[in-house]
């Protein structure tokens, strides 16, 4: 039988690797490390982009021993890299521990995650990647080494987003803070004009809160409150009667509870259940982080081309973003609002929408996520990173040969 390659989650990227390691300890991950001329790192396949891809060696982590150490002093956990949100979350709340923010989706890799500056939603809320201490990975001659924002401050910053280029990461610590509950409610029908003109009011509304449209004319926010804090005043639309899915018309099953029931937080801050599986998805996905003061004119942006937008849409997202310090987070220095987009799974059809998209928010100053599709030109991205020397820098002093980068970071840095 011919050999099939291993593709991504959605199956718009086939893997070009010449071989997939899924070492068992990290010592053979280490040999074999030392003996590659470039390897990557694979997470869990969620990227849509090629940041993950490599044309040599290939390496899974999740074949390493699970591992999650509590430090309740420092409120902090070591984790494995290679395991998943669905894995940890329940392993923190049986000690007492949350962390502050989730993805919509718990079944993605934590150092993944981490790598691309992966987020949730909420005026305070940091992405994924600010809440790593410290960071523990392979060099390129297989010797391990930890850098931590404690010890190496001038240059930590630069190596948590790091696009997988800096060496295979191995234990991330995060910071956590004791458990907390939410409850989450639902409003439908609310008019995207009161959304761009209140932007504040209705994303200071909640501990977490979510946009979803196609565009046109209206949205249904979802609004994760913490009982431990104040609910916003904001109640546009109206309460909706039933559970719902993000996409209209999908059974909400595989969605967290909703109805103001109150849950913990692991089980009430993703928008999907972890327990269980996502399947493959008929889907490409993009996403811009816009600067917050641009908010309304993205807003203005978008509804604009809403006829163009719908047609080749599953669902849009619109999420807040508070700013970190990580070089390469897009993030990086601003508080911002993300705007994403699900689309259908047609290629032609997405490709000349996207570029539209990307001409009427590029001069906001968007940054597109690290995993997700964009059309812009590597220089273009990469512009948009006060930075990005920096990094580079940084890659080069740590891995001088290039052992760990690929065409992704080859096109944005130079080859290495």
């Amino acid at each position: 039988m011919p050999h099939t390659r291993p593709t991504n989650w959605a199956g718009n990227v086939t893997f070009a690797g010449t071989r997939i390691h899924r070492p068992g300890s990290v010592d053979e991950l280490r040999r074999i490390v030392r003996d590659s001329t470039r390897v990557r790192a694979l997470g869990s396949g969620h990227s849509f982009s090629t940041v993950a891809d490599s044309d040599s060696e290939l390496v899974r982590l999740d074949g390493l021993p699970s591992e999650v150490e509590v430090d309740a002093r420092k409120r902090t956990a070591t984790v494995t890299a290679g395991m998943r949100y669905a894995e940890l979350l329940p392993a923190l709340h049986e000690q007492g521990f949350a962390l502050a923010n989730l993805a919509s989706l718990p079944h993605i890799s934590v150092a993944g995650s981490c790598a691309t500056g992966t987020h949730g939603s909420g005026d305070g809320l940091r992405c994924l990647s600010a809440a790593v201490r410290a960071v523990q990975l392979v060099s390129p001659d297989g010797d391990l080494f930890r850098l931590s924002r404690e010890a190496d401050p001038e240059v930590f910053p630069g190596a948590v987003v790091a696009l997988g280029a800096l060496g295979v990461v191995t234990r991330l610590t995060l910071e956590i803070e004791p458990a907390f509950e939410v409850s989450q409610r639902v409003r439908v029908g609310v008019p995207l004009d009161e959304v761009a003109d209140h932007v504040d009011d209705v994303f200071g509304a909640a501990y977490s809160v979510s946009l979803f449209t196609d565009w046109r004319d209206e949205g249904t926010v979802w609004l994760k409150h913490r009982t431990d804090r104040p609910e916003g005043r904001w109640s546009g639309g109206r309460p909706a009667r039933r559970p719902v899915h993000p996409v209209p018309g999908m059974p909400p099953e595989a969605c967290t509870e909703q109805g103001g029931v109150v849950g913990p937080w692991y089980a009430r801050l993703p928008h999907f259940r972890p327990e269980l599986e996502p399947s493959a998805g008929e889907e490409l996905q993009s996403e811009f982080y816009v600067p917050r003061e641009s908010a309304r004119d993205a807003f203005t942006a978008l509804r604009g081309i809403g006829h163009l937008l719908a047609p080749v849409l599953h669902v849009a997202e619109v999420r807040t973003v508070r700013a970190d310090d990580l070089w390469l987070s897009p993030a990086h220095g601003r508080d911002c609002v993300t705007f994403h987009f699900t689309w259908l799974k047609e290629p032609a059809a997405v490709a000349p929408v996207l570029a539209a998209v990307e001409e009427r928010l590029l001069p906001l100053g968007a940054r597109p996520h690290w995993g997700k599709l964009t059309s812009m030109a590597p220089a273009d991205v990469i512009g948009g990173y006060g930075r990005a020397a920096d990094f580079a820098r940084l890659m080069r002093d740590l891995d001088p040969d290039g052992k760990f980068r690929n065409a992704f970071t080859d096109a944005l840095f130079g080859r290495g």
